[in-house]
């Protein structure tokens, strides 16, 4: 069973930029520096673009974790999608889409994935994962919002 989930930050900054920082491999270090997580392989720093890959390596409820995914479809300044390659999930997709605004811009992630393990993988999505992402992915949201590398132009 796939689980899905849809997370929608408002911003002050034009659409190219939100664009550009939830695309730049540091601006999303800096939001996952709780969970230590860091680009270990592929594209680790700068911006990545479409067909490119990006290994990461975390800690997430206390477990080290791996997770390759690779940018599957790029249109700046609209949308993209990151799917992963190898990891924990069984499948994992995140879609990117964003829209300009009369005052700067609107970020919607969805985000769509199957845990693994079958049934107890099924009820770790609906106990805890789905909750778990949802945060993480509003945090990095609400982070790249405020306009948060300053190494992006």
């Amino acid at each position: 069973m796939t689980a899905t989930f849809v997370c929608r930050t408002e911003s002050q900054l034009p659409v190219e930029r939100l664009f550009d920082l939830a695309r730049s491999i540091d601006a999303h270090m800096e939001s996952q520096r709780k969970a230590g997580e860091r680009a270990v392989s592929g594209v680790t720093s700068g911006l990545i673009g479409e067909g490119q890959e990006v290994t990461w390596r975390a800690r997430h409820f206390g477990i080290p974790l791996t997770m390759t995914s690779r940018i599957t479809h790029l249109d700046f300044p609209r949308s993209f999608t990151d799917e992963q390659v190898k990891g924990p999930f069984k499948t994992f997709r995140h879609v990117h889409d964003f829209s300009a605004t009369a005052t700067g811009s609107i970020m919607t992630d969805r985000v769509e994935f199957t845990a693994p393990l079958g049934v107890l993988g099924r009820a770790v999505e609906r106990l805890f994962l789905v909750r778990y992402l949802e945060r993480l992915i509003a945090r990095r949201g609400g982070f790249l919002a405020g306009g948060a590398d300053p190494r992006i132009n």
